[in-house]
């Protein structure tokens, strides 16, 4: 070593040794006296001077709320009360005496029996009151790793960042389980019956479960709660709040909701919607309605939601979605199941799509949907329409990849993140979700290497259905406020299995109607799952499973909105042509991005267009990088005898599913189907 200029000591390798600078000792004891000193006499004080008071927020809101003139204190103690009143249970009037922080740090309470021991006993009095539950309020990430990664089993941090957990015995929705009230205003308001997703519950039965689900929670000594947003349009927001008993609930929560900034947070008030999950507890099986230890149930009146039986954090997430398919109707607001994206111009553009789910749902009925979990995501990779490709494009912005409004103001998204799919999941494939899975975000039940933490995507030892949950401003191309003007062009995307429908076809405003109720796909397998042929699906308004009223008043207003604003209807077939599955070919997502690039950019509303038949579809005679012979199916196939009678059946096949929409009675005004709708669908 050899000391260089400025008095430091130089290593080998040429970079300076650091050194104590020379002080004058006091007693002996060299310290930097360059700061002041630290005035702390225990470790608990010392972390105390590290944190200051904070709260997560989503990025570039474009909106902010003054702060409130109420003290700390104050706003403290009455979001606590807003809390305690959310936690009682209807035989008492409050529930436990609720406190803020971590038990774990805090000091315990002590309760003075003497005060009870002259009074008598009531309805309103129970053990649970005599308690403390502290409520862990809108936790950070990093707060809530701790939490998970401490007190729940199966709680990991991967070599990515991201926490990898478990969600217990159900890793996917139970539709069969859910419930909705169905009181006076309900039964004339939403669809009920044949085709629907709504299965009611009275209003007796609701409140046991929810007292069930509320005394659980009560028991517990700490619960996690969310106060958060839904929709990007400040003018059309819903406050919700999710109390819950995991820390792995809240952080997907925190991660999929938008997250109000410090300043909305001090004004947040009584939320819209509150969630009770208690998960982790089952229903009485024996309670009227139950048909399993599971129950989802929506009481729209009270603005509540009960989770009993479940840990899968996706049953919030939808839960949420099917109360917005509600509320935002009533303010002539479309909620719908989609991706969007806009592009440099503000061209916005919307697509519809099934995943896995929706096409079990509208594959089954309620009495197989039991087989829905299992079965139809491992059919998801064989037949995805695309919804999430094609909405991702890194020449457009994404405003959402799932759950959107259309207002009069535009469209907005209704989340603050993505729920991706991530079996096998690879970087090369999907980049952009790939690079999102890192600190902050939620993995669920996937498996990763015991030393080194990497994951291992292709596992499905223990679900196909994989997941990651994360902020949407994780993706790099994300427009941050997500919202965007009215958009321009609809796309509706099937695969067809079948391989008789065009590559793309323009339609007229009753055509998109028609095919938007419809919400067509068809299933392709091996073998190996028993289908050897094309199985046609169809889910109403491409998200049957979430809905609630009936599906041609999300038609009408979809139909009116495109009217009012000018947009274009279209149905882009990302199947096979040539040939049903088996005998044709897939059609190249290459060819299928050309389709979609000139919808974007206009050219395609210049092509010129030739009309099908028995679906009746415009369908271009020429689109730049896509061969010619493909836009007309028939010129496909080598055996047109084959494809007429193909043709014939899928069209039939559609006609059947329609006739659970014909003559539909909507409520008690008596209005039907219009004879327009009827006339978009295949002419025989």
């Amino acid at each position: 070593m050899a000391e260089n200029g400025n008095g430091n000591v130089a290593t080998e390798n040429g970079l300076a040794k650091i050194q104590t600078q020379k002080q004058k000792a006091l007693n002996g004891i060299c310290h930097d006296d360059s700061g002041p000193t630290v005035k702390a006499k225990t470790i608990d004080e010392l972390h105390s001077l590290q944190t200051k008071k904070s709260a997560p927020t989503t990025p570039n809101t474009g909106s902010s709320t003054p702060f409130a003139s109420l003290s700390e204190q104050e706003r403290q103690q009455l979001q606590l009360q807003s809390i305690s009143a959310s936690l009682a249970s209807l035989t008492r009037e409050t529930g436990p005496k609720v406190v803020k922080g971590d038990p774990a740090k805090s000091q315990s309470q002590k309760v003075d029996h003497v005060h009870h021991v002259h009074v008598t006993p009531t309805i309103a009095v129970s053990d649970s009151a005599l308690k403390f539950t502290h409520v862990l309020y809108n936790l950070s990430p990093a707060e809530l790793y701790e939490q998970a990664i401490k007190y729940e089993k199966g709680s990991f941090v991967t070599s990515n960042g991201a926490l990898a957990t478990l969600s217990g015995a159900k890793t996917g929705r139970s539709p069969r389980d859910k419930r909705v009230v169905k009181d006076d205003v309900t039964e004339s308001e939403l669809w009920w019956g044949k085709g629907s997703p709504n299965i009611e519950m009275d209003e007796q039965t609701f409140l046991v479960n929810r007292e069930r689900a509320v005394d659980y929670l009560n028991s517990l000594d700490k619960v996690y709660v969310n106060d958060q947003f839904l929709n990007w349009d400040p003018q059309n927001r819903i406050k919700v709040r999710i109390v819950s008993a995991r820390a792995y609930h809240s952080l997907f929560m925190h991660n999929m909701c938008i997250r109000p900034s410090p300043e909305e947070l001090e004004n947040f008030g009584t939320p819209d919607f509150t969630i009770y999950n208690a998960g982790k507890f089952p229903c009485n099986r024996f309670t009227h309605y139950m048909t399993s230890s599971t129950s989802i149930d929506l009481n729209l009146a009270r603005r509540e939601m009960v989770i009993l039986g479940t840990q899968y954090a996706g049953e919030m997430k939808k839960g949420l979605f099917s109360v917005m398919h509600y509320l935002m109707p009533k303010r002539q607001i479309l909620s719908l199941h989609s991706g969007c994206n806009m592009g440099k111009d503000g061209d916005v553009a919307l697509f519809f799509g099934l995943s896995a789910m929706e096409i079990g749902y509208g594959f089954c009925s309620h009495f197989l949907i039991i087989l829905m979990d299992f079965l139809f995501i491992l059919l998801e990779k064989k037949t995805g329409t695309g919804k999430t490709t094609l909405s991702t494009d890194h020449n457009r912005y994404l405003i959402g990849d799932d759950e959107h409004c259309w207002s009069e103001n535009g469209v907005s998204n209704i989340e603050g993140g993505c729920y991706a799919k991530c079996i096998d999941l690879s970087r090369e494939k999907e980049p952009d979700i790939w690079n999102a899975i890192r600190f902050g975000t939620v993995l669920e039940n996937v498996v990763f290497d015991e030393h080194t933490r990497e994951v291992d995507y292709s596992d499905k030892s223990v679900t196909e259905n994989t997941r990651a949950a994360y902020p949407i401003e994780y993706i790099p191309n994300a427009k941050l406020p997500c919202v965007g003007p009215h958009p321009k062009n609809v796309i509706l995307l099937a695969c067809d299995a079948f391989g008789v429908l065009p590559p793309v076809s323009k339609l007229n405003l009753a055509q998109t109607m028609y095919h938007f109720i419809s919400g067509y796909t068809a299933l392709v397998a091996g073998t190996e799952d028993g289908i050897k042929e094309p199985q046609a699906t169809f889910s109403a308004c491409f998200g049957a499973a979430f809905i609630m009223l009936h599906p041609t008043k999300y038609a009408a207003m979809l139909a009116e909105k495109m009217e009012s604003n000018g947009a274009t209807g279209w149905l882009v077939n990302t199947g096979w042509s040539g040939g049903s599955y088996g005998t044709g070919k897939r059609i190249k997502l290459s060819y299928t991005r050309k389709i979609i690039d000139a919808i974007h950019n206009g050219s395609l509303l210049k092509a010129e267009y030739n009309k099908s038949k028995i679906f009746g579809l415009e369908t271009p005679t020429a689109v730049e990088g896509v061969p010619a012979e493909i836009l007309d199916p028939v010129n496909a196939w080598a055996d047109k005898d084959a494809y007429n009678e193909t043709l014939l059946k899928l069209a039939g096949l559609f006609r059947k599913n329609f006739e659970t929409f014909t003559n539909y009675t909507i409520g008690k005004g008596g209005d039907n189907l219009t004879e327009e709708i009827l006339a978009a669908g295949p002419i025989f």
